[in-house]
């Protein structure tokens, strides 16, 4: 519309613009330290009532402004790398934390840890070597085998309530995987009907982008944005959350509910409107903590443990064959020094005798004072040799996962400050916004007041003549 009257609408438009603009920023500024806050940008549309035609003409300068639209201040492809990456981070961390703990629990190198006590293990046989008919000596080999059963028994013990922490810490997982889906499902439909309804869904969409983040933590999840803007989030290529539907993420087997194994394999399935998914196992499954958690279960504190017992099945078999190749006090035989269950390992290694009489030091029969024996058995076995290869393997294993671990994070920082350059509140900037709209917002009531001026000039005073 083109004169006076019409530029009151143009001053009104951009009044209300600029009204709109002075509610963004301040709610920006509000929300400056409120996690996962997305910043908002009001996006002017310039008025005009001018069609193409050829008998017409339009003789307007335009109608004002409108709110286009108000921006999140979002990157989708950004989006997406940031839950990758923070994904891959979440899997890499876990993994560390989890084998740090087990490495710190070892204790090596040190003078309490079991590579310790086999030392001492050895040289109290050779001191017996040189002692044979001492009693103190054959009480030192007693006591020394106590002590690295002990140890070996103690750390199979670590390896075990490690793994019990973690099954637990898998069920919680997995009830926390549920409860994420089912909350970003139910924001899938709140967002499609808010935005139906023409209102303003970027709280909704703030939380929605929390929870997809949450769910590649804690998953791997994979989010895709459908062509209505819904989110579809698959975990190891089976559908978690569809629209408004959300499926069951499911323990299949290897844990109950209570968190004790139940002897089968770790598996995992979605349970949804189509049927049930067996996930795959590997790398191809669930990634993100979760995955860390089975990956641990399934591999790593099983190779540890399994390593563990054969050290402590070298261990018993060298020395109960070393015993039986020699001859006790009595000269008798010698007994088995330990007691060992291939069934239980480490866990079960107990020493087999407590008579000192009993230790096998003589190669010669007849209960000789000879320390023969009891300088071979000093020297057999490679237990010393595997306990340090498997040691040295943990420690390989942490350092590589803690420079992997290291270099996640760097990209995940970069992402994460490119993201925050984009939706991130700058303080500065929104009180330059703020100024910009209370500014802009006078010049349109400035603008209002000029047009009053000018149109009660026009109406009350044109005509009038002086007397």
């Amino acid at each position: 519309m083109a004169g006076s009257f019409g530029s009151i609408s143009t001053a009104l438009s951009a009044l209300r613009y600029n009204q709109v603009a002075l509610d963004v920023a301040g709610n920006n500024i509000a929300n400056a330290t409120t996690d996962g806050y997305v910043r908002r940008r009001v996006v002017g549309a310039s008025v005009s009532s001018a069609q193409p035609a050829m008998w017409s003409r339009y003789d307007g300068h335009g109608e004002g402004v409108s709110v286009g639209e108000v921006r999140r201040m979002t990157d989708p492809l950004l989006d997406s790398r940031v839950r990758r990456e923070h994904g891959l981070l979440s899997y890499l961390s876990t993994t560390r934390t989890i084998l740090a703990r087990v490495e710190e629990g070892v204790g090596e190198p040190g003078p309490n840890g079991v590579h310790a006590a086999m030392l001492d293990f050895r040289d109290v046989w050779q001191d017996l070597s040189l002692d044979p008919g001492g009693l103190a000596a054959r009480q030192q080999v007693i006591g020394s085998a106590e002590t690295l059963a002990q140890a070996l028994r103690t750390q199979a013990g670590n390896v075990a309530r490690e793994e019990a922490d973690q099954r637990v810490n898998a069920v919680n997982l997995v009830s926390e995987i549920n409860s994420a889906a089912k909350g970003l499902a139910a924001l899938n439909h709140d967002i499609l009907v808010t935005e139906q309804n023409g209102t303003d869904a970027g709280t909704l969409r703030d939380r929605r982008d929390q929870l997809a983040l949450e769910l590649a933590e804690l998953a791997g999840g994979v989010t895709t944005v459908q062509a209505d803007g819904q989110f579809t989030v698959t975990v190891g290529g089976a559908a978690l959350v569809q629209g408004k539907e959300a499926g069951t993420f499911v323990l299949a087997s290897g844990i109950t509910p209570t968190g004790d194994a139940d002897g089968s394999p770790l598996t995992y399935r979605i349970d949804n409107a189509s049927g049930s998914t067996v996930l795959p196992t590997g790398a191809a499954g669930p990634g993100g903590e979760l995955g860390a958690v089975t990956e641990v279960l399934t591999n790593r504190l099983p190779a540890y443990r399994a390593g563990l017992d054969a050290v402590a099945a070298d261990l018993a078999s060298a020395l109960n064959a070393q015993q039986a190749a020699g001859y006790d006090a009595t000269g008798a035989p010698g007994a088995p020094l330990f007691t060992y269950d291939p069934l239980v390992g480490a866990a079960g290694l107990q020493v087999a005798i407590s008579d000192p009489d009993l230790i096998a030091a003589s190669s010669l029969p007849g209960g000789a004072l000879d320390g023969g024996n009891a300088d071979l058995a000093s020297r057999v076995g490679t237990y010393p040799e595997g306990y340090q290869r498997l040691v040295n393997g943990l420690g390989t294993q942490v350092s590589a996962l803690e420079r992997q671990s290291a270099n996640q994070a760097s990209l995940a920082g970069s992402l994460d400050d490119a993201r925050e350059q984009l939706a991130g509140i700058s303080l500065d900037e929104e009180t330059v916004n703020m100024v910009a709209a209370q500014r802009a917002y006078e010049a349109a009531a400035r603008l209002l007041t000029t047009l009053d001026g000018v149109l009660d000039t026009l109406i009350n005073r044109t005509g009038l003549v002086g007397r």
